[in-house]
């Protein structure tokens, strides 16, 4: 742990470090604050609101699918610190749009919402390049015995900066300029952070890009499935982050409309569940004693769906409010039920950053270095598949009048799939 830790004071992974939190804080604050106004000020209908979310959800995941198999070319075949000054300055072009869409919310609500979903897609696009990078650059820079602990440190930021945009969100959820000009000067500053990320020239041949995105993802997707490893780990990923997208979708609605309670509660939901899966990416390097392993990841899902059926629990029991109220932050506090919402999200969180912080670093030191950003960009497109079918498949169940409450039980039902890939993988390799 101290060690990893340690990594903090080393230019070969501080300014990535800064770099992408920065980036995830300013991710997340836009699209928290874009989520807030739509389901609290525009929207009253809950299916209306999780259809939203949903395709808010998937303009995001899109480019990912799309564009991954050439964001692991060029991260593979060019200088990685090259790369990310071109996508951070992109992303102060990005948050011009969506500052704009943000301003305009008060004049056109049309204009606005269509100008923050541009943005949202733009955010899609910059992530997916910066993505296979982020954690290419890990085992280029870092020794072999430091990249679980620098994949850890990476994560546990990434969800502490979520936290920070959250809860900065639900405290500027009414003033929209001010969150414009913070997205502003974040982006600005990730810009300033991302060119001080040491040279990372390609460590093997450099052969011309396929700029054919069908063609060149069916490729890469088939080179690194064959793999059983791999295959294992990847499908094992993304039926994580499937229910990380459900869960996404449905965390709003289920505060206003099960919990009736307001934004900043919604806000403190995303926020316990940042801080859970800090310390689940963090605690698990130290329980494997940075020995890349995924002996604890089925135990590690079967805890998160435990977790789930607990907030399916009482989220169905639930005494919220009539009448359209809200209970404030300072009154849902003192719910008697409270704890146990709270309890419940908390485990959810620990349980997932446990789980998928030890696949992301066996996907990273399997394959040879000057391969592995196109590994990551491969797992990618496979995890973005599974997420647009998590959105649509919360899109396709609302339709059909299922509640939010009952696709609990859905997401609980898809962490066995996941313990049961984890358990084959460590089977295979450990």
């Amino acid at each position: 742990m101290h060690a990893s830790i340690r990594l903090l004071a080393r230019r070969r992974f501080l300014p990535l470090f800064v770099t992408q939190f920065l980036g995830a804080f300013n991710d997340n604050l836009f699209k928290t604050a874009m989520v807030l106004f739509v389901t609290y000020e525009v929207y009253s209908d809950p299916r209306v609101e999780a259809w939203f979310n949903a395709i808010a959800t998937g303009l995001f995941i899109l480019p990912f699918f799309l564009l991954s198999a050439l964001s692991g070319q060029l991260a593979d075949t060019r200088d990685k610190a090259g790369i990310i000054r071109i996508v951070k300055s992109a992303e102060i072009g990005i948050m011009v749009v969506g500052a704009a869409g943000l301003l305009l919310s008060s004049v056109t609500q049309t204009w606005s919402i269509a100008l923050m979903l541009v943005a949202v897609l733009a955010m899609g696009v910059h992530s997916t390049f910066f993505g296979p990078i982020k954690y290419a650059l890990l085992p280029q820079h870092l020794d072999n015995d430091e990249v679980l602990g620098g994949t850890g440190l990476v994560e546990a930021g990434t969800y502490i900066a979520i936290l920070a945009g959250t809860i900065i969100a639900g405290m500027m959820s009414r003033n929209e300029g001010a969150v414009a000009a913070t997205v502003l000067g974040v982006a600005i500053l990730g810009w300033f952070a991302g060119r001080q990320v040491p040279p990372a020239p390609p460590l093997g041949a450099t052969p011309p890009l396929d700029f054919h995105i069908i063609r060149s993802s069916i490729r890469l997707v088939s080179g690194t499935m064959h793999i059983p490893r791999l295959f294992l780990a990847i499908c094992a990923i993304s039926f994580f982050w499937a229910i990380g997208s459900v869960l996404v979708v449905i965390f709003p609605p289920l505060v206003k409309n099960v919990f009736t309670a307001d934004e900043k509660v919604a806000s403190l939901f995303l926020a316990i569940f940042s801080v859970g899966v800090a310390i689940g990416s963090v605690a698990i390097n130290r329980l494997l004693g940075a020995h890349v392993s995924a002996k604890y990841a089925p135990a590690s899902v079967i805890g998160m769906g435990v977790a789930i059926l607990f907030m399916f629990h009482v989220a169905n029991g639930w005494q919220g409010l009539g009448g359209g109220q809200l209970f404030t932050l300072a009154q849902f506090v003192d719910h008697p039920g409270a704890i146990e919402v709270f309890f419940a999200l908390f485990a959810v969180a620990v349980a997932g950053g446990m789980f998928v912080v030890p696949l992301y670093a066996f996907l990273t030191t399997t394959v040879p270095k000057d391969q592995t950003a196109r590994t990551v960009a491969a797992n990618n497109i496979v995890n973005s598949g599974a997420m647009v079918l998590g959105s649509l498949a919360i899109m396709g169940l609302t339709a059909m009048g299922v509640t939010v409450v009952q696709t609990l039980l859905l997401v609980a039902a898809m962490c066995l799939v996941s313990a049961w890939l984890a358990w084959k993988l460590h089977l295979a390799c450990d």
